[in-house]
């Protein structure tokens, strides 16, 4: 008999995948402990998780899985065949529907003048700002900068400058964060340039004094001196997407929280392993959050998939899973004893991570499915 932790650990499906399977009488336990409620499973049953694992990864309907279940230790595989066989159309024909879609925003995209690159910039930019506002700045969106060698355009910062301020942005497609912070010398229109995060880094480095920075941009160049030091190197050839459009969220419900006691409840508390679909991309630990009364955020436990408890004004709020490693990741680039979180009106609206102090600095995280 194996424990429900072993049973979750050789089968891959998780142990809040488990019970969920349980209650909705897709798999359960060969044998509960009346005293403990510990569940317990038999040998044979292994296989029979393996299956449902790889028929989920499929994305195989639940009602579907469970008849495949049921008739897999059968003589008649006929209707295993045909539950596998239906299953596989559906997934042609949604494949085949998703390209021709594609195919049509390609071609709108074809006829936009160079839809990926951004045009040569041909003025200069030049700055002076206050070395340690500009390191907070970078420490606080470095975290969010993609690492996909095919969407370039999202591996580094964006430096976005507009009249007396710098606005700093980083964004992986899962996370964005923003910080912000005030620049002299410019004046002038909105210009945007993205500095590769290797090049990103290297200017980090220099700014570990007071004084003042020096921000420059020629042509495809870019230079940062601080402290009779420099780094220098060439901007991303490419536009960044535009990252007002996606921080206009509707109003959600914000609670304070003190970052070391999340911090602890994150580190300690029960997650979810979800395999990550995306090429390239391994098993992600997902922490489950809910808000009591507005006022606390717990790390919740066992929640099923389709589990909501409400969105009222009192108890407990819907649940939201986030990736545990982005969502500490966040906690530390806020760079504070005490955070905003702040909830979307559901739980498939991003979790917004905000300073009480500093309305410049924030970030966002998209929530992750929980529908192991």
């Amino acid at each position: 008999m194996r424990s429900i932790g072993e049973m979750a650990r050789d089968s891959g499906l998780g142990v809040s995948a488990l019970r969920f399977y349980d209650r909705a009488g897709v798999l359960g336990p060969a044998w509960v402990d009346p005293a403990s409620g510990y569940r317990w499973y038999a040998p044979e049953q292994l296989d029979e998780a393996r299956l449902l694992a790889r028929l989920r990864r499929a994305g195989m309907p639940l009602a579907d899985i469970r008849l495949v279940l049921a008739g897999w230790s059968g003589e008649d595989t006929d209707l295993v065949r045909g539950l596998l066989q239906a299953h596989l159309r559906r997934l042609e024909q949604g494949l085949t529907e998703a390209r021709s879609e594609f195919s049509t925003i390609r071609e709108l995209l074809d006829h936009r003048e160079n839809p990926m690159t951004a045009s040569p910039f041909t003025g200069t930019v030049h700055l002076s700002l206050p070395a340690p506002a500009l390191a907070a700045a970078l420490d606080a969106v470095r975290f969010a900068a993609g690492r996909d060698p095919e969407l370039p355009m999202l591996g580094g910062v964006l430096f976005d400058i507009e009249g007396d301020a710098l606005r700093v942005v980083a964004t992986d497609r899962y996370r964005l964060a923003v910080a912000r912070t005030d620049a002299d010398g410019h004046g002038g229109s909105c210009e945007q340039v993205v500095v590769p995060a290797p090049l990103v880094d290297a200017m980090r480095a220099l700014l570990s004094g007071d004084e003042s920075a020096r921000f420059a941009v020629e042509g495809d160049r870019v230079t940062l001196e601080a402290d009779g030091r420099q780094a220098s190197g060439q901007r991303l050839a490419h536009d960044f997407p535009d990252y007002r459009r996606l921080v206009q969220l509707p109003p959600g419900r914000q609670v304070v929280v003190e970052v070391p006691a999340l911090r602890e409840a994150l580190e300690n508390g029960p997650v979810r392993v979800a395999e990550d679909r995306e090429p390239g991309r391994s098993a992600r630990d997902i922490s489950v959050l809910t808000t009591v009364d507005d006022k606390t955020v717990l790390v919740c436990g066992d929640v099923a998939p389709d589990e909501d408890t409400g969105t009222g004004t009192g108890g407990l709020g819907y649940h939201v899973g986030v990736d545990r490693g982005f969502l500490l990741e966040a906690l530390a680039a806020g760079d504070r004893d005490r955070l905003v979180l702040e909830f979307g009106p559901a739980p498939t609206a991003p979790l917004a991570i905000r300073r009480a102090d500093d309305e410049g600095a924030f970030s966002l995280l998209m929530p992750v499915r929980l529908d192991d």
